[in-house]
C-alpha cells in the first residue's frame, strides 16, 4: 500500500522538476537571460535566476574535478534506494508521502548531475535584502519531504503499553 502511495507522488515530483528544468533552459533560456523577476511586493519578491549547482543542498561540497558531480550523483542514487526500501515498509501515509517526495526529487537532482554535470537551480525567494539559496522544485520536495518525516516522528502518538508489545 505505501509503495501505491509513495510512488505516484514520486513520479509527480520527478516529472515537475524535469519539466521545470527543461522550461528554464529550453523554453525560456534563462541562462542567456540571468534574471526575470516574478513578483515584488515591497521588501519581498521572487525571481527567476539561473544558477549550476555542483554541490549538494546549498551548494555545500561543491567541486569541479571530472569525477566529483558522479560519485554525488551515486550518492544521492544510493540514499534513494536506501528510501524507497523505507517507503516500502511505510507505517503510515504521511510517511509515504514524504518518502516520495524524498525520492522524487533526489532523483530529478541525479537526473541533472548525470546530464549536466550540476543542477540546475533557478527559484530565488527574497524578503528585506536577504536572498535564500536559489532552489529548484527536487529540492522544495525534498525539504518539505523531510520536515514532514521530523515531524511525523515528533508528533506521532506513540503506542500505549499494550500496543507496543
Amino acid at each position: 500500500m505505501s509503495l501505491r502511495l509513495g510512488l505516484p507522488i514520486a513520479a509527480g515530483i520527478l516529472v515537475a522538476d524535469q519539466a521545470s528544468k527543461w522550461w528554464i533552459l529550453d523554453g525560456l533560456a534563462l541562462p542567456e537571460i540571468g534574471s526575470l523577476p516574478l513578483f515584488a511586493a515591497g521588501p519581498v519578491g521572487l525571481n527567476l535566476t539561473m544558477v549550476w549547482n555542483r554541490g549538494v543542498t546549498f551548494g555545500l561540497l561543491s567541486g569541479d574535478g571530472s569525477w566529483h558531480h558522479l560519485a554525488l550523483a551515486l550518492l544521492a542514487a544510493v540514499i534513494a534506494a536506501f528510501l524507497l526500501r523505507w517507503m516500502a515498509r511505510a507505517e503510515n501515509r504521511l510517511t509515504a508521502i514524504a518518502l516520495g517526495a524524498v525520492v522524487g526529487g533526489a532523483i530529478g537532482n541525479v537526473i541533472d548531475r548525470v546530464r549536466f554535470g550540476a543542477v540546475v537551480d533557478f527559484v530565488d525567494a527574497y524578503a528585506f535584502g536577504w536572498h535564500w539559496y536559489v532552489f529548484n522544485i527536487a529540492d522544495a520536495a525534498i525539504v518539505c519531504g523531510v520536515i514532514a518525516l521530523v515531524a511525523d516522528a515528533l508528533f506521532r502518538p506513540k503506542p500505549g503499553p499494550m500496543e507496543g508489545s
